[in-house]
């Protein structure tokens, strides 16, 4: 047993929706979770920037002795993990994207026309068409890059016609053109907007790795004998800037009385 916490970080807020997860399937495990706030989006970023700011988050995550670093990010995700294993080798790092790619693999069938939104970083890496064909080969999957979703998603820009109108207007012709029935939610701030484009589009399976990575990291823990314990640790939850609507997340996702929140920049 290990009652450490587990690490968790984003460019923002959107690694918040892998939380709900956690609570469900291991409700005794608490967490450090650190938003870049101040610097998001890390989509539009250059590799160089977004290499720079993981190794500084990591590299205080550490600090905080957690047990795991979870990548809640899947622009770090595709441009920045094998970089961060090297780096921090007495840590073990989940990226968010691999165990959704497994997931695809396992359950697509020939039928399948997956679609895959994220970030231009994510989306022009071809990692998760280049992760699915390592472990499937027969999976259609194509992808989309959707720049304008975060920036409102971060400014609380979600349940009205504005959110929706962005939405059809990435997603439109896209699931009609490529004929997509299955649609992986690629980035971790997507979830929050889930329901407007569950709304839009009934009949498309929306998949979410939020989700995924959370069984992955089960997994992981209890392989290795590192699971937590019933305690009385507090969440600790910080960001280089303390937004009204990362702090609305938080209070969303957490019980008031379980969690610490607090600024934290690396720069001036």
């Amino acid at each position: 047993m290990d009652n450490r916490p587990i690490g968790f970080f984003d460019s923002g807020l959107g690694g918040l929706t892998c939380i709900p997860f956690l609570h469900q399937k291991l409700p005794n495990e608490k967490i450090i979770y650190y938003g870049d706030t101040a610097r998001t989006p890390y989509g539009s970023k250059s590799i160089e920037n977004i290499r720079q700011f993981s190794t500084q988050i990591v590299d205080y995550l550490v600090s905080h002795d957690v047990k795991l670093i979870v990548i809640a990010c899947n622009t770090v995700s595709a441009t920045c993990i094998d970089l961060l294993k090297e780096r921090f080798p007495e840590v073990p790092i989940l990226g968010i994207i691999d165990p959704m790619a497994r997931k695809i693999a396992e359950i697509g069938e020939s039928k399948d026309k997956f679609g895959v939104i994220g970030t231009k970083v994510t989306i022009s890496s071809g990692v998760y068409e280049d992760k699915v064909k390592m472990y499937n080969e027969s999976i259609n999957i194509h992808s989309l890059a959707c720049p304008a979703l975060v920036p409102l998603i971060e400014e609380g820009i979600i349940n009205n016609e504005i959110m929706d109108l962005m939405i059809k207007y990435y997603i439109d012709d896209f699931q009609k053109k490529r004929n997509i029935n299955k649609l992986v939610l690629g980035c971790t701030h997507y979830p929050i907007i889930q329901e407007n484009i569950q709304r839009l589009y009934p009949d498309m399976e929306l998949l979410n790795p939020s989700e995924e990575v959370i069984n992955s990291v089960g997994k992981m823990l209890e392989e290795k004998g590192m699971l937590a314990e019933p305690n009385d640790s507090r969440n600790l939850c910080y960001a280089s800037d303390l937004s009204e609507n990362f702090l609305n997340m938080i209070n969303l996702f957490f019980d008031n009385d379980s969690v610490d929140t607090d600024i934290m920049k690396f720069y001036d």
